[in-house]
């Protein structure tokens, strides 16, 4: 593949993900290593193409969920209305930062059969029985 062909397909794909080629634009890489220790790629969470997407325009993405970074088109504006809860994900990138945010909270735990867990909140009370203290029942004959 010639390098020409390759960026025009990088283009192609850029633009049919976001819907134009001005959405969610990015100087830095977006890195989560604190929850994908091994990267995006690596994790087994997400496929190449969407690794490939969060690794470029996640850092926007991130911007414009907490608010650091104003949208600057409709693109952008839809997804900060997905990111507060307002409207449903509907886009690619909306469905990517969505799946992002689902498991950046960790996977849910599950216990062995017959393991019970009591809350953090119940005040879990001990008895012992009384048992007599034994050093009064020492050999002093000897």
């Amino acid at each position: 593949m010639s390098q020409q062909s390759f960026v025009n397909a990088t283009q192609g794909i850029e633009s049919h993900a976001n819907g134009s080629n001005e959405s969610f634009r990015s100087t830095k890489r977006f890195y989560d290593d604190a929850n994908f220790p091994k990267g995006f790629k690596r994790c087994g969470d997400f496929t190449s193409k969407e690794a490939d997407l969060l690794e470029q325009h996640g850092q926007a993405m991130k911007n414009l969920a907490d608010g650091s970074q104003l949208p600057c088109n409709v693109d952008e504006d839809q997804f900060v209305k997905v990111a507060q809860g307002i409207l449903p994900a509907t886009t690619a990138m909306e469905l990517l930062w969505a799946k992002y945010c689902r498991l950046a909270k960790g996977k849910p735990f599950y216990a062995v059969v017959g393991t019970i867990h009591t809350p953090a909140s119940t005040k879990v009370e001990i008895e012992f029985d009384d048992v007599e203290d034994d050093s009064t029942d020492t050999d002093e004959s000897e």
